[in-house]
């Protein structure tokens, strides 16, 4: 029963998360903007959370409303599907290489919100999309998703590559991290108690 819906609604966007923790990675993401749809998708296939996600959003200012209220709701959704964490195994990494780029992720389930970011993007766009807004989306799901989340970028020359490194790297160390751990499926994963 590790699913979730999250209904957003503000005066610059309309947005709808659907999430399964233990999915099989299907997607279906229409956000209105094309490069972010891709990520999504890449996070969905990696992580194998199945994630259905609308967007409609003010586009006709620029895409930073809509990728950012996503994130914000996309986190909200993963923490509700999670509940108390009973039984997951919390952590999660994952060194993962793209042609040139490689993309380091290091992630705790804590419900202590913290975005470290070093990635350089060397371009201010990835075709029409603004390549400042990847940093947006992940600090929207690290806040929202009470996630401690590291990305580092140890080489990349192609934004494009490096960006899909990212997101691949965070929905593989997510995949981990959500799993249930079988040897204390039982348990809250922290000597609190609680999380």
């Amino acid at each position: 029963m590790r699913q979730s819906t999250i209904s957003r609604s503000t005066a610059e966007t309309e947005i709808t998360v659907e999430v399964n923790l233990d999915g099989t990675g299907a997607y279906d993401n229409n956000t209105g903007v094309g490069f972010f749809d891709h990520m999504l998708d890449q996070l969905a296939r990696h992580s194998l959370i199945d994630m259905k996600i609308t967007a409609k959003g003010d586009l006709h200012i620029d895409d930073h409303h809509t990728v950012e209220d996503v994130g914000i709701a996309l986190g909200q959704a993963l923490a509700d599907a999670l509940g108390d964490k009973r039984g997951i195994r919390r952590y999660g990494a994952c060194l993962l290489p793209m042609d040139d780029a490689l993309v380091r992720t290091a992630l705790d389930l804590s419900a202590r919100p913290f975005l470290i970011w070093n990635v350089d993007l060397p371009t201010s766009k990835i075709g029409n999309f603004d390549t400042e807004l990847v940093r947006e989306f992940f600090q929207a799901l690290s806040t929202h998703g009470g996630i401690t989340l590291h990305v580092d970028m140890l080489h990349g020359i192609n934004s494009h590559h490096i960006a899909e490194a990212a997101f691949k790297s965070v929905a593989r160390a997510l995949r981990e991290a959500v799993e249930v751990d079988t040897r204390k499926s039982g348990d809250i994963p922290s000597t609190k108690g609680a999380l």
